[in-house]
Parts: C-alpha cells; structure tokens; sequence
C-alpha cells in the first residue's frame, strides 16, 4: 500500500542531502553575493512541491537587509540602457519568471499525478478485482475501450470516483508519519551518513505508517472500485467513517468473509515498504546519473542558458517518474493480491470490465496472502496478476506526454525572456 504519487523525495536521505551539498555533488562551487551582478542573478526557492526544490543546488538566499558593493554611477561614460529595451526590466522579468517556473512545473506534474491519472487508476484496480473477468485488458487499447463504454453508460463519474478519498489517505499517511517520528526515535528522514541501524528504523517508521493508513486505505479503494451504479452519493470524509469503522467494528455490516486487519497487516507494509525502497534506490540512481551528464556538459561548456535552468528543476521530476514507474510495474502482481485481500467480504458491487456494462459482485473466498497467490496462478494463469496492466502504460505514458509539454513551455518562455 502507498501514496499514489510516491514519497520518494524523502527517499534515503535525498531531500536532507541535496540541499547540504555544494553545487552539483561539489562540481560547481556556490555563489556569493558579494556583488551587484551576482545578485541580479539570484532567484529565490519556490513554494517546496516537487520540481521545485533544486532550483540551484547549494545557493542559499541572501540575508535581508545586508548592503552590497556595486560600481557607482560615472555619468555620461556608461550605458545607462541596453539596446534591448531595458536590462533592468528583462532581468526582473526573468528573475520571477525563474522564481515561480519551479511552481508552475511541481504543480503539472502533482496535477498529472492525481488527478488526470486518476481515471487510470480506477479502472486499473476494478480489473485486477475482478476475478470474473475473461479480457485481462493488458494492453493500452482495450483499455481506452473500456473507459469509452464506461463513460457512455454511466457518466464522466465512472471514471473520477473515489479521488478525494485517495488525497485523504495520502494526509493521513503524512499526518501519521509526522506524528510517530515526532514522539519515537525513529528518523523521518535517512542522513547522508546512514548506518544499518538508522535505514532500519526509518523502515520501522514506514511500516508503522503504513499500518495507521491501512483501514483507510481500505475504504479508499473500495470508493474506487464499486459500481456507480449502485453507489450512493457519499460525502468526501466517508471514507474517514468507513476507515474507523473498520477498525472499531462498526459501520457497513460485512460478509463473513471479510478478512481482519490483523492477517492485512503483512501484505500491505511489505507492499508499502517494498515500493518505497524500490522508488527510492532508482530515483537516486537516476538522479546520479542526470547529474553527472550536466555536470559533463557543463564542463565542455555546450550548455545553452536556457539548458542550464532547464537543468535546475527536470533531473528530479524524471527521477521521480522513472521511479513511479518500475516500481509499479515490479510490484504489481502483489498490487492485485493485495487489492483482492483488501476488498474481500466488503459486499462491494463492481463494473462488468469485459463488457462495459451489468455489474459483478466480489465473491472470493481467499483464506490469505498465500491461497490468494496460488488461487490465481491455477484458475487465471500468471497473467492473471497482471489484468489491467494496459491502464499503467496509458497512466505513465500521459505523465511523460504532460512533462514534455511542459518542458517544451517552459524553454519557450525561457528563450523569449533570455
């Protein structure tokens, strides 16, 4: 179980490191502010979403109210304007165009993440529920086929279900690990000095996390998964009554079926903490490798102005999809074993993913994590773990489509401000 989008900028210690060190990895010395020009050329941090935290790697601001040493005015000998129209103006014009761009480019990719992606999910996780189903949608065609049939017989709501219970969960997940590291030992985030000891309580700490956000989790995904057609119109914090009820025991009555959250606790945080350690080690190994290519480039000086800025905020948004994206497709066989567990015994009411109209109910009868593998390896095969596969390509494939478009914008801006 995890966040939609990945806190794989905790991961391992990246956020706590980056920001420690000088440049890129120590290739590129930090500016002083000493002199006027070098001032003209500082931007501020922006608001801290991803994309938007290394703006420049090891630049601090400079402190307020501290005068710096310029070349006085010497009358008629210097240009008091460029013939560009006012330097004056285009550096304050790049200047917040570069302070807020980090903003705009974090907010694109959050969007894309949660929201215009969310319809993939949907229909990613009623085709691995359904157990019933004879078209395992493993390519990205019969999907759009089906998302096309689904809208058409019920509605643009078909698709967007249950999103505002997966950003509760997500806050609740947050909220969670805030408070447990607050009041334990246990580290949130992961020094670049790391020891044994340290990596494992900071697993501790995801685990325990994991466990909080789990009865949520839960609800969250059967918000997802029913039908709308029979699905009454919930307000947004049902899935907080749903995920407390579960644990108390009361609300919605279940089937006898319905597994305690006892025998969910193992699946769910290996799946939890096997996603988390699988996006944090690709992330930082892509990240080393996008440094050192522009730190290359910059050494053979080929790097265009408007490449250098480019390179100050895309490394960590490519690291962060490429990390998305194969942890995703590694764990994905346990993703469906998972969400079977999970929606077991729920009496929940899902969309017929082979025709596109009817609905099925949930029927399983797993006995727990190791009947449920070896239950769909006999009676589905092993693509059986993998049904609705195809909704991932078209989800990550239109995460990379909205960062090049957005990179594509950006350069423009940046060309037309430069």
């Amino acid at each position: 179980m995890h966040p939609r989008r990945p806190d794989g900028f905790d991961g391992l210690g990246y956020r706590g490191s980056a920001r420690d060190e000088q440049g890129f990895g120590g290739a590129f010395p930090a500016r002083s502010f000493s002199t006027g020009a070098d001032l003209g050329h500082w931007v501020t941090t922006p608001p801290d979403i991803p994309g938007s935290r290394n703006l420049h790697w090891g630049e601090k601001s400079p402190p307020y109210g501290v005068p710096t040493t310029s070349t006085p005015y010497e009358g008629p000998t210097e240009e008091p304007f460029s013939t560009g129209g006012g330097g004056g103006v285009q550096g304050q014009s790049s200047e917040q165009l570069n302070r807020f761009a980090g903003f705009g480019i974090g907010l694109a990719s959050l969007f894309t993440e949660n929201v215009l992606a969310h319809p993939c999910i949907v229909l990613r996780r009623q085709c691995q529920v359904n157990y019933h189903a004879q078209h395992y949608h493993l390519t990205p065609f019969t999907v759009i086929n089906i998302m096309y049939s689904f809208n058409k017989t019920q509605g643009p709501r078909a698709l967007w279900k249950g999103m505002g219970s997966t950003f509760i969960v997500q806050g609740v997940t947050l909220g969670a690990e805030g408070i447990i590291s607050e009041f334990t030992p246990l580290p949130r985030e992961v020094l670049h000095k790391w020891s044994p000891k340290q990596i494992g309580e900071h697993l501790l700490l995801k685990s325990l996390t994991y466990v909080v956000a789990m009865p949520f989790y839960s609800a969250s995904l059967i918000e997802t998964v029913q039908s709308e057609i029979i699905r009454d119109n919930t307000g947004i914090l049902e899935c907080v009554k749903e995920g407390i009820g579960r644990v108390i025991g009361m609300g919605v009555p279940h089937s006898k079926r319905l597994l305690p959250l006892l025998s969910l606790i193992f699946p769910t945080v290996l799946h939890g903490v096997l996603h988390y350690i699988i996006s944090s080690v690709i992330q930082k190994f892509v990240l080393l490798i996008l440094k050192r290519k522009t730190y290359n480039s910059h050494l053979a000086e080929s790097t265009s102005p408007v490449q250098s800025m480019l390179d100050a905020y895309f490394p960590e948004l490519i690291a962060n999809f490429a990390a998305s994206l194969c942890s995703d497709v590694i764990l994905y066989p346990l993703e469906t074993v998972l969400h079977r567990l999970h929606i077991q015994g729920t009496r929940t009411i899902i969309d017929n993913t082979d025709l596109g109209y009817e609905v099925l109910p949930i029927n399983t009868q797993y006995e727990g994590m190791r009947d449920c593998i070896n239950t769909i390896r006999q009676e589905e095969g092993v693509f059986g773990f993998y049904k609705g596969f195809g909704a991932v390509i078209i989800q990550y494939t239109l995460h990379a489509a909205v960062l090049q478009i957005t990179k594509i914008i950006y350069s423009t801006l940046l060309q037309n401000n430069i």
